[in-house]
């Protein structure tokens, strides 16, 4: 079968030897886009990572594409509907990065609670005061975890070696899970109102858009910590610039924005004006968060590990030989 594989890293490379045996493999290291899409319309599998553009202006030139093999768990940037009516089977790696994102939650929180991007900015100018840098201990705190899937899992676990109380919501509680790692399941609006930390592992999608809005942000404790590692669109970015405005968000810890792909490159920031896709509030509310002492942003790094890389390499590759071999693995559709 004809296969591309796009956004290859150079290390990466030997390991889709396994794939050249029996299919015709192109590795490349750009992404997929709209202009460049026809290029590549004979390919019958694709493998991409979360920055390719895989809309249905993109999808439909691909007239004989039978697989999409996404190395990420997320999929919302792949238009399933579109794959519906095509026929093309979706496949993900739904785990590979669980303890990897939830160690990412705790740098963060680490980052805000004992101000260390100021502490090592200020000490690399010689200047050793302590003037500014009080922070907060976590032990004792309560933190408050919205999604109790795998990586919620694992950041409840490590919360426990901080000594945190723990207060979750999911849509789907799992009273056994919370026995066997010692929380406690409450409502949504509990959560959000007991919490001293509050941070997002949801997946996105319709219904959890702007999950964290200006009603949310109402019902939080003063002075409460977010954390997101999960998806931009999650968290409405301009509601939380109004939050840490008014006080009732102390700090921010973001590894993810909704418009990161365009902020990653201030090119591409005037070209917003004309594509009704990029919404500029939310690019120029990005870019101010940016600058804000009180914020930690990251950029989308935190799966960013050499063992996790490796995973989503494996199962990609697994992926793709349980599908040419008629038995498809990790398949996703629409909820």
């Amino acid at each position: 079968m004809k296969i591309i594989i796009f956004e290859v890293e150079e290390w990466e490379r030997g390991s889709f030897d396994s794939l050249k045996e029996s299919h015709d493999v192109q590795l490349l290291e750009n992404k997929l886009t709209l202009e460049n899409a026809g290029q590549y319309a004979d390919a019958e599998i694709i493998s991409t990572f979360i920055y390719s553009n895989l809309s249905r202006e993109v999808l439909e030139q691909f007239k004989d594409l039978k697989l999409i093999a996404t190395r990420s768990t997320g999929y919302d940037h792949i238009s399933l509907d579109c794959c519906e009516d095509q026929d093309i089977t979706v496949c993900n790696v739904p785990e590979y990065g669980d303890n990897t994102v939830a160690e990412h939650v705790f740098g963060l929180l680490l980052a805000l609670s004992h101000n260390l991007v100021e502490a090592v900015d200020r000490t690399r100018r010689g200047d050793f005061s302590l003037r500014g840098l009080k922070g907060f201990d976590l032990r004792g705190k309560t933190l408050g975890v919205i999604g109790t899937g795998s990586i919620g899992q694992y950041v409840i676990q490590i919360a426990h070696g901080f000594s945190m109380e723990i207060i979750a919501y999911d849509i789907y509680p799992d009273q056994e899970l919370a026995e066997r790692l010692d929380f406690t399941y409450a409502g949504m609006e509990e959560v959000l109102s007991h919490a001293d930390i509050l941070t997002l592992h949801v997946p996105a999608n319709e219904k959890t858009h702007h999950l964290i809005s200006d009603r949310e942000f109402r019902q939080m404790k003063e002075g409460v910590v977010v954390v997101n590692t999960s998806r931009g669109s999650i968290l409405d970015i301009e509601a939380l610039s109004r939050a840490l405005g008014d006080g009732k968000v102390a700090a921010a810890g973001l590894d993810v924005l909704p418009e990161e792909p365009t902020i990653r490159e201030e090119s591409e920031l005037l070209r917003s004006f004309y594509h009704e896709e990029h919404n500029l509030r939310t690019l120029l509310a990005g870019h101010v968060l940016l600058r804000l002492r009180r914020v930690v942003i990251t950029p989308h790094s935190a799966f960013y590990t050499k063992e996790a890389l490796q995973r989503i390499v494996v199962t990609t590759i697994e992926n793709i030989h349980a599908y040419v071999a008629g038995k498809p693995i990790n398949v996703v559709s629409e909820d």
